[in-house]
This record gives C-alpha cells, sequence and structure tokens, in this order.
C-alpha cells in the first residue's frame, strides 16, 4: 500500500544560480553576452579554417573540432539557465532533463579527447617535426577525431541508460541550474550507489587518460625546445605551453573535484560554481588561448578583413 500510494514525479525544479531577484537581470545580461561572444568565436572559428585553404592542417582540424564541441557545450546549458533568470517557470520535464544531460555529456567528454588529441599533435610536430607528415597522416586524424565523437557519445549514453534505472518520487528541487548527473542522484529514491561508482569509474578513468596525456605531451615539448637552448623558442613555448596548459587545467580541474571526488550533501553551491567554469567560462577563453594567440589564423582573420573592406 506504502509503495502504491507513492507518486512518480516526471517534472524537476532547477532552482539556478541565485534566488534573490536584485541580482537576475544583471546576471542575465552579463550571461547573455557571453553566451553572444561564446557563439561568435566559436562559430566564426570554423568557418575561417573551413575557409582558408592554408588551415586546412590537422592541428587546425582539432581546433575546429574543438570550437564545435565549445559551441554544442554552451549551448547545451546557457540558454536554459538565461530563460530561468527571467522566467517565473523553472519547471522541465524528465525527458528534457535527460536530452540536456547526454548533450551535455557527449561534449564535455568528446573535449577531453580533443584537448588531450591537441596535445599530442603538438607533442609530434615539435619533438619530431621530420615524422610529422608521416606520423599525422589524413587517416590518423580522422581516427582520433571519430575516436573522440564516439567516446563522447558512449560515454553519455551509459549513464543516461543508468539514470533510466532510477525513480524519483518524494522530492524534484535540483540544485543546480541544468540537469547534471550527481543532483539527479542526490535525489533519486531508488539506491544510486551503483550510478555513483559507474560515474567515479568512467568519468576518473577518462579524466586521468586524458589529463596525464596532456602533461606528458606539454612536458616533452618544453624539454625538447629547452635543449635547443634558442631563447626565442623557449620563449614562444612557454607563453604557447602556458596557455594551453591554463586552459586545460581551468576545464579539468573542476570535472576532477566534482565526479572524482567522495561527495557531501552540503556541495551544491560548490558545484555550480565549479560548473560555471567549464560550461561557460572555458568556451569563452578557448577561441583566445588556441587561435587569437597563433599567426596564422590573425594572418587570415586579416586578410578576410582587408577582402571585406
Amino acid at each position: 500500500m506504502e509503495k502504491e500510494n507513492v507518486t512518480m514525479l516526471t517534472e524537476f525544479v532547477l532552482t539556478g544560480l541565485t534566488d534573490r531577484p536584485e541580482w537576475k537581470t544583471p546576471l542575465f545580461l552579463l550571461f547573455l553576452v557571453v553566451y553572444l561572444i561564446t557563439l561568435v568565436w566559436n562559430v566564426g572559428l570554423i568557418v575561417l579554417i573551413w575557409n582558408d585553404p592554408h588551415l586546412h592542417s590537422p592541428m587546425y582540424l582539432f581546433l575546429a573540432c574543438l570550437a564545435f564541441v565549445d559551441a554544442c557545450l554552451s549551448s547545451t546549458v546557457t540558454p536554459k539557465m538565461l530563460v530561468s533568470f527571467l522566467g517565473k517557470n523553472k519547471m522541465i520535464s524528465l525527458s528534457e532533463c535527460m536530452v540536456q544531460f547526454f548533450f551535455f555529456g557527449f561534449s564535455g567528454t568528446a573535449e577531453c579527447f580533443l584537448l588531450a588529441t591537441m596535445a599530442y599533435d603538438r607533442y609530434v610536430a615539435i619533438c619530431n617535426p621530420l615524422l610529422y607528415p608521416i606520423i599525422m597522416t589524413n587517416r590518423l586524424c580522422i581516427q582520433l577525431l571519430v575516436w573522440s565523437f564516439v567516446g563522447g557519445f558512449l560515454h553519455s549514453l551509459i549513464h543516461v541508460g543508468f539514470l533510466f534505472r532510477l525513480t524519483f518520487c518524494n522530492f524534484n528541487i535540483i540544485h543546480h541550474f541544468y540537469c547534471d548527473i550527481i543532483p539527479l542522484l542526490k535525489i533519486s529514491c531508488t539506491d544510486a550507489t551503483i550510478n555513483f561508482l559507474m560515474l567515479f569509474i568512467s568519468s576518473g578513468s577518462i579524466q586521468v587518460f586524458t589529463i596525464l596525456t596532456v602533461i606528458v605531451s606539454y612536458t616533452s615539448v618544453l624539454f625538447t625546445v629547452l635543449k635547443k637552448k634558442s631563447v626565442k623558442g623557449v620563449r614562444k613555448a612557454f607563453s604557447t605551453c602556458g596557455a594551453h596548459l591554463f586552459s586545460v587545467s581551468l576545464y579539468f580541474g573542476p570535472l576532477l573535484f566534482m565526479y572524482a571526488n567522495p561527495r557531501n550533501p552540503q556541495a551544491d553551491d560548490q558545484d555550480m560554481m565549479d560548473s560555471l567554469f567549464y560550461t561557460v567560462i572555458i568556451p569563452l577563453l578557448n577561441p583566445i588561448i588556441y587561435s587569437l594567440r597563433n599567426k596564422k589564423v590573425i594572418d587570415s582573420l586579416n586578410k578576410i578583413l582587408k577582402q571585406k573592406c
């Protein structure tokens, strides 16, 4: 009788970043501007690389895919957050929640693999420049990209599949600004131990593998440049690798803290702050770090602007 009287919930309430009315309009305007700039920069970078034959190389192909993933990641999370700032209705259905988490998980995982792939590409280009055309063939580039997106698709699909085994009956308030997996597991009526275990194993393994790939690749690059004893080369390497490592640390740091760290019930506010980094800030910064500091990209952009003028 007790089970029969339980009502299964199919709608949830996203609390958002803040419940203070005086903050909602300024935050809406701030994140709207950030979202528009993110879309313009990332989509513009894709179009630029597509239209310029000089940029049709593995490095820029990976960069275009990273821009696509960043645009997808930002578009999965930010529009719903913007609506919640101004709208009184903060409800989201279970199906919408699953779809949002699927695309978030797909984009986030694919970005992890792409960052590792880009680091490996720089390692081969700088440490083995003569063998670069032989190693980084078109076939290998396509394979790396396919595995990155397939890995993101499968990783997200597995967690969505495990979410469907859960039921929600007592509590429908999600303390977050989008449907992330940990807030959903916290309010489940079903024992979510298996879900937490799968999350720890799969997410932890992917993050450790990709982080180690990035660290080993850029460390090898730095040692190779230091051996050449070129002041200009050392400065350029430290500038480039330092910027890339800064971006990677901003992305992987919060991910490691959230998905590879034991949870506690009071961590909701910290989770939202961490999530802002890799869903909103990083997609905005990546075009600056990886492209606007690149001479070929700047030259191509200047060429197009001159033609338009």
